[in-house]
């Protein structure tokens, strides 16, 4: 997903399952989303978290994301369903098809864009091409890990423990954030991703990544959505609907189509 080894790939996608158990995003957008049956894209759906309780509550629902092994699990939990579909796609070069009621960018998708473009831009035109994909007076559904003090949040050199565990074949891993620094100015957050594995017939892997994201303030957000002709009706700051404060770690935007 982001240059790593093969392997790690797939260890990855086995701990974002075990790591991703609280349901409260998804209650919270099912309820945003209303229970009228509609048309919904998910952008970056992985292992279909979110995309099979969408179908499971009667919407037609299409996933689309750039990492095979997260959307090999789809399957299962999609089994005999007849109103889901998901692909792989490149979802900055890709076109995304049109005729949407919805379009999410959840589970802080904003914040994890795998694109070879500047990264503030490609944020921008997610924004822009889930305007293209939606329908007129239809909604974008933004859900985006957010602090007034980025700053407290990515300023930490010291090693962050994301994951830690064995794979379902038998892989025993750890991923670690390290040396994180944040620049207020650009927004930019620069660390580095280090995987540790020990494989099942005992050979050691270790990768180091650096990776480099922008942190998009609510100003930013609010001008990209403005360009790309959404008007926002609800903002909140939290799953309990809370506003924006700093006691609040989200920005959650619903957002619709002039």
């Amino acid at each position: 997903m982001y240059n790593e080894e093969t392997i790690i790939s797939k260890w990855i996608s086995d701990m974002y399952d075990m790591d991703q158990t609280d349901i409260s995003d998804v209650e919270f957008a099912l309820s945003i989303i209303g229970e009228k049956p509609k048309r919904v894209l998910e952008v970056a759906c992985g292992s279909g978290r979110i995309l099979v309780p969408l179908a499971k509550a009667g919407h037609s629902v299409t996933g689309l994301d750039f990492d095979e092994y997260m959307l090999d699990k789809i399957s299962a939990r999609a089994k005999g369903m007849k109103n889901i579909t998901w692909q792989k796609s490149d979802v900055i070069k890709e076109d995304w098809g049109k005729g949407y009621d919805v379009v999410m960018l959840a589970a802080n998708f904003l914040f994890n864009i795998i694109a070879d473009i500047d990264y503030a831009k490609a944020q921008m035109l997610v924004i822009q091409k889930s305007s293209n994909a939606l329908v007129s007076d239809g909604h974008i559904y933004i859900d985006y890990g957010y602090t007034l003090h980025p700053e407290n949040w990515f300023g930490n050199a010291n090693e962050n423990v994301v994951w830690q565990g064995t794979d379902s074949n038998g892989n025993t891993g750890k991923m670690t954030l390290l040396n994180s620094s944040f620049d207020s100015k650009t927004g930019l957050n620069k660390f580095v991703r280090r995987f540790e594995l020990l494989l099942s017939d005992g050979t050691e892997i270790k990768q180091d990544i650096p990776s480099t994201k922008h942190f998009a303030t609510l100003e930013q957000i609010h001008k990209w959505l403005e360009v790309a002709g959404f008007i926002v009706e609800e903002e909140y700051g939290d799953y309990s609907r809370s506003p924006i404060s700093e006691m609040t770690n989200r920005a959650i935007i619903w957002a619709r189509k002039k």
